[in-house]
């Protein structure tokens, strides 16, 4: 008896798998930018509200959004704190004491946590150990990336360190939870899930930081929110949304491999940085994880002539 087969992406959902991975590799920069200026339960709330209005004006209550969001207002809410309340509120509070780039190494794991979670809950993502092979040579490759600055950060406290792995599993179960949002627009999705986790994040903001006492941000984390909102949530969740329906939650979740490699090209293409040694060999190890969590190479090589007895 067989499981029924991982989809495999194509030539278009790998493409965004990329995009989505440079754009979410941008959001971690304009994070530890925003983060310094504006506490993290407000700085969730703006990322949260400002895409949610964003999509509403988008949409202008096209693809039967208003009755989709009261017959679907309870999953939502599920969708909204599992993928977003929760995961950014723990990312940006690591990020008080963590830099960028450790950050996005620990959040990396969310793979790892997926193929678990989807092995348990679903009937056609099961555990193999190609997978299990494949995220570990992508951790593997991130581990490589960012490990020149992880001694630097050694002394960061465990709190700070642990916060992002949890954000990970949280990813995780909403990677897998989504998928029952395949039959909905992509658009109409991320705005559910985005309006009801601003709604659960303003009385938190309100109460834990009293926004209207904290003085006023300055231009460049005014910057930061806003792509942070309307680049690396509005328009980034529209494409993850696209991707969970096109190749399913475990290969959704790769996007998350491609986010620290994708961070150190911007930074070279635009800051210039240099890119080391240490910086190919992680990405050639992330490119080898995909390859092996895709199966497509292993299939092949099962199938060759050459592999019968």
């Amino acid at each position: 008896m067989t499981s029924a087969a991982i989809p495999k992406p194509s030539a278009t959902a790998w493409a965004l798998i990329l995009l989505l991975g440079a754009i979410w590799g941008g959001s971690f920069f304009f994070a530890r930018v925003a983060v310094v200026e504006v506490p993290p339960f407000t700085l969730v709330f703006l990322r949260l509200f400002l895409a949610a209005a964003a999509l509403h004006i988008y949409l202008h209550g096209r693809f039967g959004l208003y009755a989709t969001l009261r017959i679907h207002w309870r999953s939502f809410l599920v969708m909204g704190f599992i993928n977003n309340a929760l995961p950014h509120t723990l990312i940006f509070f690591g990020q008080t004491e963590i830099g960028a780039g450790l950050a996005s190494i620990l959040n990396a794991t969310t793979p790892i946590w997926t193929v678990l979670i989807a092995n348990r809950w679903t009937a056609d993502e099961k555990l193999t150990p190609a997978k299990i092979a494949g995220c570990l040579a992508g951790l593997a490759g991130t581990a490589v990336l960012i490990g020149p600055g992880v001694t630097a950060a050694a002394s960061a406290p465990l709190w700070a360190l642990i916060l992002p792995i949890l954000a990970a599993i949280s990813y995780g179960v909403a990677g897998t939870y989504g998928k029952r949002f395949r039959g909905l627009p992509a658009p109409v999705s991320a705005t559910g899930q985005l309006t009801a986790s601003s709604l659960m994040m303003l009385p938190v903001s309100l109460l834990a930081d009293q926004p209207w006492a904290l003085p006023a941000p300055s231009t460049h984390a005014v910057l930061a929110i806003l792509a942070l909102a309307l680049l690396s949530t509005a328009f980034a969740y529209l494409l993850y949304f696209r991707i969970l329906g096109m190749a399913g939650a475990t290969n959704a979740s790769l996007v998350t491999l491609v986010v620290p490699p994708s961070a150190i090209l911007l930074g070279a293409l635009f800051l210039g940085e240099r890119l080391e040694a240490t910086d190919l060999i992680g990405m050639l190890l992330i490119g080898f994880g995909l390859v092996l969590l895709d199966g497509r190479l292993l299939r092949k090589r099962s199938n060759s002539p050459s592999g019968a007895s």
